[in-house]
């Protein structure tokens, strides 16, 4: 009799183990671009011009040029932050369980951050109108200062903030049904040997049962006594 042919343990050995459902998947990759987004809206936002401060008064008591101010300006906590949302999701593909979680909450905790900054950054425009002086040789023109806001990339921050906000949310709530980066590696029962290994293993153990008059088709040894008793 061919091992082979047998229905023992190396026809079993040497099917592989299920991989995550299709949906689990595409659960984390929808996931993943949502985290993304959010990262990369927050970090686009912070390089735009949020507002346009013109002072009263120039160094030779003219009016002074308009200075812009960016995101980075207004609220230097936001490009470190969408940063870390960018390191934090790939750190969410890496980990299992309460660490999945644990990192899903510092991303909420981002996105909370990210609205936050860009919402009190904008106001009020006296402190604009400070950092604008900042900028200058110009002070004390706050008196005669006009501040012109584009709130465009304000709100684009405000956004991204609160798709981290979201994409935190989700993973703590559901990143346990999601895969990990080495689902595709793992075997039942904690088992790490291959599945070829298991197989030869297994025919090695076939024929030396055959090679000591055991016909491995019977069931086990002792199955085999009580029988005959």
């Amino acid at each position: 009799m061919s091992p082979a042919n047998s229905g023992g343990p190396a026809a079993t050995a040497a099917v592989p183990a299920p991989g995550p459902p299709r949906s689990a998947r595409r659960a984390l990759l929808a996931w993943l671009a949502l985290a993304v987004a959010g990262a990369v809206l927050t970090l686009a936002a912070s390089g735009r011009t949020w507002a346009t401060v013109a002072l009263g008064a120039g160094p030779a008591g003219g009016r002074a040029a308009p200075v812009p101010l960016s995101g980075s300006d207004i609220a230097p906590v936001l490009s470190p932050l969408a940063l870390a949302a960018l390191a934090a999701a790939v750190a969410v593909l890496a980990t299992r369980g309460a660490w999945r979680a644990v990192v899903g909450a510092v991303i909420a905790l981002i996105g909370l951050a990210v609205a936050g900054s860009a919402l009190r950054g904008v106001t009020p425009s006296s402190r604009l109108v400070a950092l604008a002086e900042e900028h200058t040789s110009v002070t004390g023109a706050a008196a005669h200062a006009a501040v012109a806001y584009s709130w465009a990339w304000p709100v684009a921050a405000v956004a991204g903030g609160a798709l981290l906000l979201a994409a935190g949310v989700l993973a703590v709530a559901r990143g346990a049904r999601w895969p990990g980066m080495s689902d595709r590696y793992e075997r039942p029962g904690g088992s790490t040997a291959r599945p070829a290994e298991r197989a030869g293993q297994a025919e090695r153990s076939l024929w030396d049962a055959l090679d000591q008059g055991v016909d491995p088709t019977e069931g086990e040894p002792g199955e085999r006594d009580g029988g005959r008793g």
